[in-house]
Protein backbone atom coordinates (compact mmCIF):
# COMPACT_ATOMS: atom_id res chain seq x y z
CA UNK A 1 0.00 0.00 0.00
CA UNK A 2 1.46 3.23 -1.14
CA UNK A 3 1.98 5.86 2.26
CA UNK A 4 3.74 9.28 2.25
CA UNK A 5 1.51 10.95 -0.22
CA UNK A 6 1.32 13.97 0.65
CA UNK A 7 4.18 16.82 1.19
CA UNK A 8 4.44 19.89 3.54
CA UNK A 9 3.73 22.18 0.35
CA UNK A 10 0.98 20.23 -1.29
CA UNK A 11 -0.78 20.20 2.69
CA UNK A 12 -0.19 23.87 2.62
CA UNK A 13 -1.52 24.51 -0.73
CA UNK A 14 -4.26 22.36 -1.05
CA UNK A 15 -8.02 24.05 -1.08
CA UNK A 16 -10.15 22.49 1.80
CA UNK A 17 -11.37 18.71 1.30
CA UNK A 18 -10.10 15.31 2.11
CA UNK A 19 -6.68 14.39 1.18
CA UNK A 20 -4.83 10.75 2.13
CA UNK A 21 -1.13 9.87 2.86
CA UNK A 22 -1.64 6.98 2.41
CA UNK A 23 -2.66 3.43 4.50
CA UNK A 24 -5.60 4.88 6.03
CA UNK A 25 -3.98 8.58 7.09
CA UNK A 26 -6.10 11.51 5.87
CA UNK A 27 -5.98 15.04 6.23
CA UNK A 28 -9.24 16.52 6.30
CA UNK A 29 -8.85 20.24 5.58
CA UNK A 30 -12.41 22.52 6.76
CA UNK A 31 -10.22 25.57 5.18
CA UNK A 32 -7.46 26.06 3.41
CA UNK A 33 -5.26 26.87 6.72
CA UNK A 34 -6.85 24.50 9.31
CA UNK A 35 -7.34 21.31 9.40
CA UNK A 36 -6.84 17.85 11.37
CA UNK A 37 -5.63 14.02 10.83
CA UNK A 38 -7.37 11.18 11.28
CA UNK A 39 -6.72 7.43 10.61
CA UNK A 40 -9.03 5.27 8.66
CA UNK A 41 -9.30 1.55 10.04
CA UNK A 42 -11.31 -1.24 10.63
CA UNK A 43 -12.33 -3.63 13.53
CA UNK A 44 -14.09 -6.41 13.45
CA UNK A 45 -15.92 -5.49 9.73
CA UNK A 46 -16.29 -2.12 11.23
CA UNK A 47 -14.66 1.00 9.70
CA UNK A 48 -13.50 3.36 12.97
CA UNK A 49 -11.86 7.05 12.49
CA UNK A 50 -8.94 8.45 14.97
CA UNK A 51 -8.17 11.86 15.27
CA UNK A 52 -4.53 12.61 15.43
CA UNK A 53 -4.44 15.82 15.99
CA UNK A 54 -5.10 19.27 14.72
CA UNK A 55 -3.20 20.18 11.03
CA UNK A 56 -0.55 22.14 10.85
CA UNK A 57 0.20 22.21 14.71
CA UNK A 58 0.73 18.48 14.28
CA UNK A 59 2.96 18.15 11.46
CA UNK A 60 3.19 15.37 8.34
CA UNK A 61 6.10 13.35 10.29
CA UNK A 62 4.25 13.48 13.68
CA UNK A 63 0.81 12.28 12.26
CA UNK A 64 2.43 9.57 10.27
CA UNK A 65 4.63 8.54 13.84
CA UNK A 66 1.10 8.45 15.35
CA UNK A 67 -0.39 6.86 12.62
CA UNK A 68 2.35 3.81 12.48
CA UNK A 69 1.75 3.32 16.48
CA UNK A 70 -1.94 2.87 16.26
CA UNK A 71 -1.50 0.21 13.34
CA UNK A 72 0.83 -1.59 15.68
CA UNK A 73 -2.02 -1.42 18.24
CA UNK A 74 -4.26 -2.70 15.97
CA UNK A 75 -2.16 -5.65 14.99
CA UNK A 76 -1.57 -6.40 18.49
CA UNK A 77 -5.30 -7.14 18.85
CA UNK A 78 -6.09 -3.80 20.42
CA UNK A 79 -8.70 -0.87 19.32
CA UNK A 80 -6.24 2.29 19.56
CA UNK A 81 -8.95 4.61 20.42
CA UNK A 82 -9.82 2.89 23.50
CA UNK A 83 -5.89 2.20 24.05
CA UNK A 84 -5.40 5.71 23.97
CA UNK A 85 -8.56 6.39 25.86
CA UNK A 86 -6.78 4.02 28.57
CA UNK A 87 -3.23 5.42 28.33
CA UNK A 88 -5.29 9.22 28.58
CA UNK A 89 -6.86 8.17 31.97
CA UNK A 90 -5.67 10.36 35.20
CA UNK A 91 -5.90 8.30 38.17
CA UNK A 92 -5.44 11.02 40.89
CA UNK A 93 -3.67 9.47 43.74
CA UNK A 94 -5.33 8.56 47.13
CA UNK A 95 -4.72 8.84 50.68
CA UNK A 96 -5.54 5.80 52.65
CA UNK A 97 -7.98 8.10 54.76
CA UNK A 98 -9.62 8.73 51.12
CA UNK A 99 -9.53 5.96 49.95
CA UNK A 100 -11.66 4.45 52.91
CA UNK A 101 -13.88 7.00 52.86
CA UNK A 102 -14.87 6.37 49.15
CA UNK A 103 -15.04 3.03 49.92
CA UNK A 104 -17.42 3.40 52.74
CA UNK A 105 -19.55 5.82 50.55
CA UNK A 106 -19.60 2.89 48.18
CA UNK A 107 -20.55 0.00 50.70
CA UNK A 108 -22.77 2.19 53.16
CA UNK A 109 -26.35 1.41 51.47
CA UNK A 110 -24.96 -2.46 53.03
CA UNK A 111 -25.21 -1.12 56.09
CA UNK A 112 -27.49 -1.00 58.71
CA UNK A 113 -28.86 3.15 58.71
CA UNK A 114 -26.15 3.49 56.58
CA UNK A 115 -23.56 3.42 58.64
CA UNK A 116 -24.21 6.36 60.60
CA UNK A 117 -23.71 4.70 64.05
CA UNK A 118 -19.81 4.57 63.06
CA UNK A 119 -18.97 0.72 63.83
CA UNK A 120 -17.83 0.43 60.12
CA UNK A 121 -15.75 3.01 60.22
CA UNK A 122 -14.28 2.91 64.48
CA UNK A 123 -11.69 0.39 64.05
CA UNK A 124 -10.03 2.77 60.84
CA UNK A 125 -11.05 6.01 62.51
CA UNK A 126 -8.95 4.73 65.96
CA UNK A 127 -6.09 2.28 64.37
CA UNK A 128 -5.42 3.23 60.79
CA UNK A 129 -6.40 6.56 60.04
CA UNK A 130 -4.13 8.53 62.49
CA UNK A 131 -0.88 6.73 62.23
CA UNK A 132 -1.26 6.74 57.85
CA UNK A 133 -3.89 8.19 56.79
CA UNK A 134 -1.89 10.50 54.82
CA UNK A 135 0.00 8.02 53.16
CA UNK A 136 -0.51 6.86 49.62
CA UNK A 137 -2.50 3.86 49.39
CA UNK A 138 -0.73 2.52 46.42
CA UNK A 139 2.17 2.70 48.61
CA UNK A 140 1.05 1.02 51.21
CA UNK A 141 2.19 -2.66 51.16
CA UNK A 142 2.04 -5.84 53.62
CA UNK A 143 5.19 -4.80 55.77
CA UNK A 144 3.26 -1.23 56.18
CA UNK A 145 0.31 -3.34 57.33
CA UNK A 146 2.37 -5.19 59.76
CA UNK A 147 4.10 -2.59 61.48
CA UNK A 148 0.60 -0.75 62.14
CA UNK A 149 -1.56 -3.38 63.65
CA UNK A 150 1.32 -5.45 64.90
CA UNK A 151 1.11 -3.70 68.81
CA UNK A 152 -2.96 -4.67 68.69
CA UNK A 153 -2.89 -7.84 67.02
CA UNK A 154 -2.70 -9.89 69.80
CA UNK A 155 -3.87 -7.48 72.62
CA UNK A 156 -6.55 -6.09 70.75
CA UNK A 157 -7.56 -8.82 68.25
CA UNK A 158 -11.13 -8.42 67.56
CA UNK A 159 -10.68 -4.58 66.60
CA UNK A 160 -7.18 -5.63 64.90
CA UNK A 161 -9.36 -8.35 62.63
CA UNK A 162 -12.29 -5.70 62.05
CA UNK A 163 -9.05 -3.23 60.31
CA UNK A 164 -7.57 -5.54 58.27
CA UNK A 165 -10.87 -6.91 56.95
CA UNK A 166 -11.97 -3.31 56.34
CA UNK A 167 -8.38 -2.53 55.09
CA UNK A 168 -9.24 -5.84 52.42
CA UNK A 169 -12.36 -4.04 51.12
CA UNK A 170 -10.91 -0.74 50.41
CA UNK A 171 -7.44 -1.77 48.93
CA UNK A 172 -10.09 -3.77 46.20
CA UNK A 173 -11.94 0.01 46.40
CA UNK A 174 -8.89 1.24 45.23
CA UNK A 175 -7.83 -1.20 42.56
CA UNK A 176 -11.42 -0.91 40.81
CA UNK A 177 -10.72 3.06 40.41
CA UNK A 178 -7.61 2.17 38.69
CA UNK A 179 -5.01 2.73 41.31
CA UNK A 180 -1.94 0.66 41.05
CA UNK A 181 -2.47 -1.25 44.87
CA UNK A 182 -1.40 -4.79 45.87
CA UNK A 183 -4.37 -6.33 46.46
CA UNK A 184 -2.32 -9.22 48.06
CA UNK A 185 -1.10 -6.83 50.48
CA UNK A 186 -3.76 -7.56 53.31
CA UNK A 187 -3.30 -11.36 53.14
CA UNK A 188 0.29 -11.10 53.09
CA UNK A 189 0.48 -8.64 56.34
CA UNK A 190 -1.58 -11.68 57.91
CA UNK A 191 0.31 -14.24 57.40
CA UNK A 192 3.39 -11.79 58.65
CA UNK A 193 1.30 -11.24 61.66
CA UNK A 194 0.82 -15.13 62.13
CA UNK A 195 -2.25 -16.74 64.09
CA UNK A 196 -3.69 -14.47 67.03
CA UNK A 197 -3.36 -15.77 70.36
CA UNK A 198 -7.36 -14.61 71.22
CA UNK A 199 -9.97 -17.39 71.12
CA UNK A 200 -13.24 -16.32 70.45
CA UNK A 201 -15.34 -16.32 73.87
CA UNK A 202 -18.93 -16.94 73.58
CA UNK A 203 -21.77 -15.68 75.54
CA UNK A 204 -22.99 -17.40 78.66
CA UNK A 205 -26.05 -19.08 78.18
CA UNK A 206 -28.17 -20.97 80.50
CA UNK A 207 -28.74 -24.98 79.69
CA UNK A 208 -31.56 -25.96 78.19
CA UNK A 209 -33.04 -28.08 80.84
CA UNK A 210 -32.71 -25.17 83.69
CA UNK A 211 -34.27 -22.95 81.76
CA UNK A 212 -37.77 -23.37 82.72
CA UNK A 213 -37.06 -23.05 86.11
CA UNK A 214 -35.31 -19.57 85.85
CA UNK A 215 -38.95 -18.54 83.17
CA UNK A 216 -40.80 -19.84 85.96
CA UNK A 217 -38.86 -17.89 88.99
CA UNK A 218 -39.18 -15.02 86.73
CA UNK A 219 -42.81 -15.23 86.67
CA UNK A 220 -43.07 -15.15 90.35
CA UNK A 221 -40.84 -11.09 90.17
CA UNK A 222 -43.54 -8.42 89.60
CA UNK A 223 -40.90 -5.91 87.89
CA UNK A 224 -40.19 -4.63 84.32
CA UNK A 225 -37.14 -6.12 84.01
CA UNK A 226 -38.54 -9.68 84.39
CA UNK A 227 -41.67 -9.17 82.56
CA UNK A 228 -38.87 -7.98 79.70
CA UNK A 229 -36.74 -10.91 80.38
CA UNK A 230 -39.86 -13.32 80.02
CA UNK A 231 -40.64 -12.21 76.62
CA UNK A 232 -37.23 -12.21 75.13
CA UNK A 233 -37.35 -16.02 76.21
CA UNK A 234 -40.51 -16.43 74.63
CA UNK A 235 -39.70 -14.70 71.68
CA UNK A 236 -35.58 -14.90 71.04
CA UNK A 237 -35.61 -11.67 69.87
CA UNK A 238 -32.24 -9.63 70.88
CA UNK A 239 -32.10 -7.50 74.06
CA UNK A 240 -32.09 -3.84 71.97
CA UNK A 241 -35.23 -5.28 70.17
CA UNK A 242 -36.93 -5.50 73.51
CA UNK A 243 -35.70 -3.03 75.43
CA UNK A 244 -37.06 -0.53 72.47
CA UNK A 245 -40.33 -2.28 71.55
CA UNK A 246 -43.45 -0.24 71.08
CA UNK A 247 -46.90 -1.13 71.08
CA UNK A 248 -47.43 0.27 67.61
CA UNK A 249 -45.27 -2.80 66.56
CA UNK A 250 -47.74 -5.27 68.00
CA UNK A 251 -50.52 -6.29 65.79
CA UNK A 252 -52.55 -9.43 67.31
CA UNK A 253 -50.32 -12.27 67.42
CA UNK A 254 -47.81 -10.90 65.45
CA UNK A 255 -44.95 -8.30 66.68
CA UNK A 256 -43.37 -6.45 63.57
CA UNK A 257 -39.71 -5.43 63.50
CA UNK A 258 -38.74 -2.77 60.60
CA UNK A 259 -35.82 -2.72 59.03
CA UNK A 260 -33.71 -0.67 60.85
CA UNK A 261 -34.54 -2.32 63.95
CA UNK A 262 -32.63 -5.81 63.05
CA UNK A 263 -29.34 -6.33 63.26
CA UNK A 264 -29.87 -8.05 59.63
CA UNK A 265 -31.31 -4.39 58.27
CA UNK A 266 -34.20 -6.51 57.11
CA UNK A 267 -37.74 -6.14 58.30
CA UNK A 268 -38.92 -9.16 60.26
CA UNK A 269 -42.15 -10.76 61.78
CA UNK A 270 -41.72 -12.76 64.80
CA UNK A 271 -44.96 -14.12 66.49
CA UNK A 272 -45.94 -14.32 69.57
CA UNK A 273 -47.17 -16.66 71.51
CA UNK A 274 -50.32 -16.32 74.30
CA UNK A 275 -48.02 -15.57 77.43
CA UNK A 276 -45.74 -13.30 75.14
CA UNK A 277 -49.31 -11.34 73.77
CA UNK A 278 -50.55 -11.34 77.95
CA UNK A 279 -47.07 -9.70 78.50
CA UNK A 280 -47.93 -6.46 76.65
CA UNK A 281 -51.48 -6.21 76.48
CA UNK A 282 -53.13 -2.72 77.53
CA UNK A 283 -49.17 -1.53 77.12
CA UNK A 284 -48.98 1.92 75.19
CA UNK A 285 -45.43 3.42 74.28
CA UNK A 286 -42.65 1.47 74.99
CA UNK A 287 -43.50 -1.95 76.04
CA UNK A 288 -41.36 -1.92 79.02
CA UNK A 289 -41.00 1.49 79.91
CA UNK A 290 -38.94 2.59 83.04
CA UNK A 291 -38.53 5.82 84.35
CA UNK A 292 -40.81 8.15 83.06
CA UNK A 293 -42.07 6.20 80.34
CA UNK A 294 -37.98 5.86 78.77
CA UNK A 295 -36.76 2.74 77.37
CA UNK A 296 -35.36 -0.19 79.76
CA UNK A 297 -31.89 -0.07 80.39
CA UNK A 298 -29.77 -2.02 78.20
CA UNK A 299 -28.45 -3.56 81.30
CA UNK A 300 -31.76 -3.99 83.16
CA UNK A 301 -32.35 -7.17 82.29
CA UNK A 302 -28.25 -8.62 82.61
CA UNK A 303 -28.26 -7.00 86.27
CA UNK A 304 -31.27 -9.61 86.80
CA UNK A 305 -29.60 -12.28 86.16
CA UNK A 306 -26.43 -11.45 87.83
CA UNK A 307 -29.15 -10.52 91.17
CA UNK A 308 -30.08 -14.30 90.29
CA UNK A 309 -26.30 -15.67 90.89
CA UNK A 310 -26.35 -16.47 87.04
CA UNK A 311 -23.26 -16.00 84.86
CA UNK A 312 -25.70 -16.29 81.90
CA UNK A 313 -26.84 -13.23 79.75
CA UNK A 314 -30.04 -12.72 78.35
CA UNK A 315 -28.51 -12.98 74.56
CA UNK A 316 -27.66 -16.42 75.34
CA UNK A 317 -30.88 -17.60 75.41
CA UNK A 318 -30.82 -17.82 71.64
CA UNK A 319 -28.46 -20.42 71.91
CA UNK A 320 -30.26 -21.91 74.46
CA UNK A 321 -33.46 -22.31 72.33
CA UNK A 322 -31.37 -23.27 69.32
CA UNK A 323 -29.73 -26.38 71.46
CA UNK A 324 -32.86 -27.27 72.62
CA UNK A 325 -34.72 -27.21 69.48
CA UNK A 326 -31.87 -29.27 67.88
CA UNK A 327 -31.53 -31.96 70.71
CA UNK A 328 -35.59 -31.81 71.29
CA UNK A 329 -36.98 -31.55 68.24
CA UNK A 330 -37.89 -32.34 64.87
CA UNK A 331 -38.30 -28.67 63.46
CA UNK A 332 -36.43 -28.01 59.96
CA UNK A 333 -32.90 -26.16 59.81
CA UNK A 334 -34.53 -23.17 58.13
CA UNK A 335 -37.08 -23.17 60.71
CA UNK A 336 -34.77 -23.11 63.94
CA UNK A 337 -32.51 -20.21 61.99
CA UNK A 338 -35.06 -18.15 61.13
CA UNK A 339 -36.51 -18.51 64.72
CA UNK A 340 -33.49 -16.36 65.22
CA UNK A 341 -33.83 -13.81 62.86
CA UNK A 342 -30.99 -15.79 60.82
CA UNK A 343 -30.71 -15.12 57.40
CA UNK A 344 -31.06 -18.84 55.24
CA UNK A 345 -32.56 -18.13 52.10
CA UNK A 346 -30.11 -16.44 50.17
CA UNK A 347 -28.79 -15.72 46.53
CA UNK A 348 -30.98 -17.76 44.11
CA UNK A 349 -32.84 -19.57 46.87
CA UNK A 350 -34.29 -16.27 48.27
CA UNK A 351 -34.85 -15.01 45.05
CA UNK A 352 -37.51 -17.84 44.47
CA UNK A 353 -38.63 -18.50 48.14
CA UNK A 354 -40.41 -15.59 50.04
CA UNK A 355 -41.97 -17.02 52.38
CA UNK A 356 -41.02 -15.93 56.56
CA UNK A 357 -42.23 -19.54 57.70
CA UNK A 358 -44.25 -17.56 60.02
CA UNK A 359 -46.71 -20.40 60.48
CA UNK A 360 -43.95 -22.61 61.03
CA UNK A 361 -42.18 -20.39 63.76
CA UNK A 362 -45.36 -19.96 65.74
CA UNK A 363 -45.63 -23.65 66.11
CA UNK A 364 -41.95 -23.94 66.60
CA UNK A 365 -42.01 -20.88 69.68
CA UNK A 366 -45.08 -22.53 71.32
CA UNK A 367 -43.64 -25.83 71.72
CA UNK A 368 -41.00 -24.12 73.27
CA UNK A 369 -42.87 -22.00 75.79
CA UNK A 370 -44.39 -25.26 76.50
CA UNK A 371 -40.91 -26.55 77.72
CA UNK A 372 -40.37 -23.46 79.85
CA UNK A 373 -43.70 -23.42 81.58
CA UNK A 374 -43.05 -27.57 81.96
CA UNK A 375 -43.21 -28.69 85.35
CA UNK A 376 -39.89 -28.32 87.66
CA UNK A 377 -38.85 -29.48 91.27
CA UNK A 378 -40.12 -27.45 93.98
CA UNK A 379 -36.30 -26.96 94.93
CA UNK A 380 -36.07 -25.70 91.29
CA UNK A 381 -34.82 -22.25 92.31
CA UNK A 382 -30.82 -21.79 93.51
CA UNK A 383 -30.37 -20.79 96.57
CA UNK A 384 -28.76 -17.71 95.40
CA UNK A 385 -31.80 -16.98 93.06
CA UNK A 386 -33.99 -17.20 95.96
CA UNK A 387 -32.07 -14.65 97.15
CA UNK A 388 -31.77 -12.58 94.74
CA UNK A 389 -36.16 -12.94 94.40
CA UNK A 390 -36.22 -11.19 97.96
CA UNK A 391 -33.97 -8.76 97.04
CA UNK A 392 -35.61 -7.54 93.63
CA UNK A 393 -39.27 -8.28 94.83
CA UNK A 394 -41.72 -6.15 95.40
CA UNK A 395 -40.54 -3.79 92.61
CA UNK A 396 -39.68 -0.29 93.72
CA UNK A 397 -41.64 2.94 92.25
CA UNK A 398 -40.01 3.92 88.84
CA UNK A 399 -37.77 0.49 88.24
CA UNK A 400 -35.56 0.54 85.47
CA UNK A 401 -33.47 -2.55 85.96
Amino acid sequence: MKQHILSHIAARNAPPGRYGDGAGLWLHKRERARGKWVLRYFLKGRRREMGLGPWPDVSIADARAAAAEARATLRAGQCPIEARRQQNRVIARLTVAQAIASCFEARKAQLKGDGAAGRWLSPLNVHVIPKIGDRAIEDVDQHALRDLLAPIWHTKPEAAAKALNRLSLTFTHAAALGLAVDLQACLKARALLGKQRHETEHIPALPYADAPKFYQWLGKLDTTAARALRFLMLTLARTSEVRLATSDEIEGEVWSLSAKRTKTNESRRIPLVAEAQALVAGQSGHLFAAYRGKPLSDMAMTALMDRAGLSARPHGFRSTFRTWAEECTKADFETKEACLGHAVDVGVVGAYQRSDRLAKRRKLLEAWHKHLTRPVAADGVSGAARSARRRVAPASAGEGS
